[in-house]
């Protein structure tokens, strides 16, 4: 990992592919548009991508380790505050039992770094990594695999792989971390639980989507994983403790739903009861999802001056710079309104998140004074997303465009391993605000050598 790496402009690994593969890729890919989406997840009725984004294999290597460096700084940060879950949830004003099966007495450490996924944007040529979802219920991923597989099948039977190719499967790379960070033995009954109450795409009609994700259980069974997909609200204990889904008892969970967010059911009660007991190995603690909260990018500034000197050239150069939203802030906030967002500490999706330069100075004034007397919230230096050339395929027409708009990249890294990515591409006449619900399309890279 270099400090000072230089990175290659955004577009440039897809204009030096050939002209003729260029072509062809997006002529094929806006021909089979409904193919490769077939399934996915996304609320835009009316564009989908012609093509992935392409970025070099150097570039995507550097910004994995660039992602893998600045997540063990924000564990060591919490560590130099807390030596529990429990020291940690207080010190973030987190309320007590927000965070479901949270164990206060859980030890801070290493095996926290089991999953994560920052969210990149490019701005000024540079990554900026403006969230840190540190956690196993990391959206994104199935869609991701599946559509960049899915191209890269189209591109192999035109030959147009020539030179660039699919990134490694970040669903496989799970599987592995899910093995190797519990211990399990070949042929683990291993349950992967949802809130099918939570707000996504498709999880009104759970047995539609838990049909999507079925192949998901030929695909973990090479890992040595016997796979059960269920919701978390159907699962049960047995007599001896142990957590039952699927008619029988399982030998560990992979936690697909969000701790603070999910549904009070008796399922989630006999998840608790078996984690109580020791006898449910869970891919990840909710520990976890404490180092996502976003006061912990503020600790990392705070903390510039005990750190050596590589550490804080990463941070300044990839990490927005950020403090607590307090009321001593907020004469700073009001003046330098266009250059600041505010946001949740512990929000994802993009809820509640305030941009200063899209917001009347009134309008940002009051949300600024309801932050602050809610507390919880953290100020961050405003980033513009850099925008790069994408080629579309209109739904009603079929018709192709070529747009410049802004995108981000969420890199996977499982067992402080990186894998593949999930791009999220705006569309022709998008706003800046990259989230699912605002009609962004999800798809998976390329790399090129």
């Amino acid at each position: 990992m270099d400090p000072n790496y230089t990175w290659p402009p955004l577009g440039q690994a897809w204009t030096d592919l050939p002209e003729s593969t260029r072509t062809a890729m997006v002529t094929t890919g806006a021909e089979a548009w409904e193919e490769v989406f077939h399934g996915r997840a996304t609320y835009n009725k009316q564009w989908r991508l012609a093509r992935p984004p392409v970025i070099t294999a150097d570039a995507f290597r550097e910004l994995n380790e660039v992602c893998d460096r600045i997540a063990q700084l924000i564990l060591e940060a919490c560590r130099r505050r807390a030596r529990t879950a429990g020291e940690l949830r207080l010190l973030l004003d987190v309320l007590d039992g927000e965070t479901r099966l949270l164990d206060p007495d859980e030890e801070l450490r290493e095996g926290l770094l089991a999953a994560y996924r920052p969210d990149v944007l490019f701005s000024g040529g540079v990554p900026c990594i403006v969230e840190y979802n540190i956690d196993s219920s990391l959206g994104g991923g199935f869609d991701a695999d599946t559509v960049i597989q899915r191209y890269a099948e189209l591109y192999r039977a035109h030959a147009l792989l020539d030179g660039a190719r699919p990134a490694p499967s970040l669903l496989d790379q799970r599987f592995v971390a899910i093995r190797d960070t519990l211990g399990l033995p070949d042929g683990a009954r291993v349950a992967l639980l949802m809130d099918f109450d939570a707000d996504y795409p498709g999880l009104d009609d759970p047995e539609t989507f838990i049909r999507i994700l079925s192949p998901l259980i030929d695909q973990a069974r090479p890992f040595g994983i016997d796979l059960v997909i269920a919701p978390v609200a159907t699962a049960g204990l047995d007599a001896q403790n142990r957590l039952v889904v699927g008619g029988a008892p399982v030998d560990a969970l992979f936690r697909l739903f969000v701790p603070n967010r999910v549904t009070p059911s008796a399922g989630l009660d006999a998840v608790a009861g078996a984690l109580a007991a020791g006898t449910l190995p869970m891919f990840v603690s909710s520990a976890a999802w404490l180092l996502s909260n976003k006061l912990n990018y503020a600790w990392l500034w705070d903390d510039l001056d005990l750190l050596p000197e590589d550490d804080r050239t990463l941070i300044r150069r990839y990490v927005p710079h950020t403090v607590a939203l307090t009321a001593d802030q907020f004469d700073r906030a009001l003046a330098e309104q266009a250059d600041l967002v505010a946001k949740p500490a512990g929000g994802s999706a993009g809820h509640g998140v305030l941009i200063g330069r899209e917001m009347t100075a009134v309008a940002w004034a009051d949300g600024i004074r309801a932050a602050i007397a809610a507390g919880g919230h953290i100020l961050q230096r405003y980033h513009e997303a850099d925008r790069v050339a994408m080629d579309f395929v209109q739904v009603e027409t079929g018709e192709t465009v070529t747009a410049d708009v802004p995108y981000s990249l969420a890199p996977y890294l499982f067992a402080r391993t990186g894998s593949g990515a999930l791009a999220r591409v705006g569309y022709p006449g998008c706003d800046e605000v990259l989230n699912l619900a605002r009609g962004v399309l999800l798809t998976g890279i390329l790399l090129t050598d």
